[in-house]
């Protein structure tokens, strides 16, 4: 049993390489918080970082086995005729999306957000166990057939 987490198409990594050589700056860049999953005994708690942002300001959503996580921080700084700035926190709308695994109960799924730190507890679906079917031999009366023979060792 897993849950996957979709893969944003370029890691941070790569963005720094490729801005480094196109002259990118990080305000073209799109902001993806960091999000960490942990599998526990009955559950998965997924946290994901949101500074800045509020309760109101996350949404989550579950559809079709997927659970997506989006929302938008906006820019803090104003405009300036005059001087320059150094903008390096990223800003602007996020999504975030990990397939759950078949048989989670959506509705079981609970969230908290505490000081920027969005907590998702996930519970892990049952285990579906094996039904035992009792198969019955009968005459009709509802009496189990009796059954004459012998047996030799050989």
């Amino acid at each position: 049993m897993a849950l996957l987490v979709k893969p944003e198409p370029f890691t941070r990594e790569i963005d720094r390489v490729f801005d480094a050589f196109f002259g990118q700056t990080d305000q073209g860049r799109r902001w993806v918080p960091p999000m960490d999953l942990v599998e526990v005994e009955d559950h998965f708690v997924l946290k994901a970082d949101l500074p800045g942002l509020a309760e109101g300001d996350v949404n989550i959503e579950v559809q079709d086995g997927t659970l997506t996580i989006s929302g938008e921080r906006k820019a803090e700084h104003e405009e300036r005729e005059k001087g320059w700035y150094r903008i390096e926190r990223a800003f602007g709308s996020f999504n975030r999306s990990l397939t759950l695994p078949d048989g989670v109960d959506a509705d079981r799924i609970d969230a908290s957000f505490a000081n920027g730190v969005l907590e998702v507890r996930i519970p892990k679906p049952e285990e579906r166990k094996p039904r035992r079917i009792s198969i019955s031999s009968g005459d009709g009366n509802g009496k189990p057939a009796e059954v004459e023979g012998t047996a030799k060792e050989a």
